[in-house]
């Protein structure tokens, strides 16, 4: 996250290193890469997002450890953001390394300028629906092509599915909502977490009609899995911040964030608003790139409380004349009625 962030070394309960690295992948916004030699295996877990301060990141940590990028034997992706899967293109030329990720997110990796225009384009029309100035709406989506700058596609060698979720000694676990193609990686006692729970703050969320297999509803569902998965781990490293050792309890807080913002939006929507002037309720005036990440989770909300029949567009006419959905609840919503803890939460 902001801020600088150290590196350490960790040990599974069989004995393997495990190396953490941080990378300033955007300025003064960090994360982790994690480097693992087990047997026949020199794994990285993820790349940094590709900037020349990212990828000097990654090769000085690579270097300090007594390893160079020709070692690796398996980079192993969590998801397609660009802090995780920017790298690539600049270490491509320096490594034969077998590229790994989830089948949902192959499309990001490998064919990404095409990727990038067909997300741009469902980007563009829900941005019309929210109800933001179409100036607005320009600078968003300028703002969202940013990464074809920095990262060109890179072919996978293979996909977790393909290979029944495990490497060896690496399991997967296929975790979507952060995003489609998100996986847990566990060696041993340890499990590498990605963006599933990240500390103090809500990790991202869109609406599935950007982005099939993103959303509030797999993402909670995704938490249980990952909950029950990660039982017996002793450690559970992620991509931004410090080692977690009380997985349920950072879940728990994770919920309880959203639901704050939840409660925002639905008190909100005792009016009818659009989904802009929800996100301006929730999240106060945002510019830049804040204003697309709080638009799209703003979104992700509005998704579910509809989805579940907790709201209702009320401007049906307006509607088929081409201009935003207003929403408004359909009656007073206590807290507990809105993310429930006995909710089966199903995948849509």
């Amino acid at each position: 996250m902001s801020g600088s962030l150290t590196s350490a070394v960790f040990e599974t309960s069989n004995g393997t290193k495990i190396h953490r690295i941080p990378l300033e992948v955007f300025p003064n916004f960090w994360a982790y890469v994690y480097v693992i030699q087990k047997d026949a295996y020199c794994v990285l877990i993820d790349s940094g997002s590709g900037t020349d301060t990212s990828h000097e990141n990654l090769l000085s940590g690579l270097e300090k450890i007594g390893i160079q990028p020709s070692d690796l034997t398996h980079v192993l992706l969590t998801h397609a953001h660009i802090d995780h899967f920017g790298g690539l293109s600049k270490l491509r030329p320096m490594t034969s390394a077998k590229i790994g990720v989830h089948e949902l997110d192959v499309q990001t990796v490998a064919h990404h300028e095409a990727r990038l225009a067909l997300i741009g384009r469902r980007l563009a029309s829900y941005l019309a629906e929210t109800g933001l100035a179409e100036e607005t709406r320009d600078q968003i989506l300028s703002i969202y092509r940013f990464s074809k700058i920095i990262y060109q596609s890179v072919p996978v060698d293979f996909t977790y599915e393909a290979i029944d979720m495990r490497l060896d000694p690496f399991e997967f676990i296929h975790l979507p909502g952060h995003c489609p193609g998100h996986v847990a990686i566990r060696l041993d006692d340890v499990i590498f977490c990605g963006d599933m729970v990240v500390g103090g703050v809500t990790p991202h969320l869109s609406p599935e009609s950007i982005d099939a297999h993103s959303g509030l509803d797999h993402y909670l569902q995704a938490l249980v899995h990952l909950q029950s998965w990660a039982k017996a781990a002793r450690l559970i490293l992620n991509g931004h911040d410090d080692v977690i050792t009380n997985l349920p309890a950072h879940i728990e807080a994770t919920k309880q964030n959203i639901l704050r913002r939840m409660s925002k939006a639905i008190a909100a929507l005792r009016e009818p608003l659009t989904i802009e002037e929800v996100s301006r309720a929730v999240y106060g005036e945002m510019k830049g790139y804040n204003q697309l990440l709080v638009i799209e989770k703003t979104g992700a909300y509005i998704e579910y409380f509809y989805e579940h029949g907790l709201i209702e567009i009320s401007n049906a006419e307006e509607l088929e004349r081409g201009l935003p959905a207003r929403y408004q609840r359909l009656r007073e919503i206590p807290v507990s009625e809105i993310l429930p803890k006995e909710r089966n939460h199903v995948l849509i």
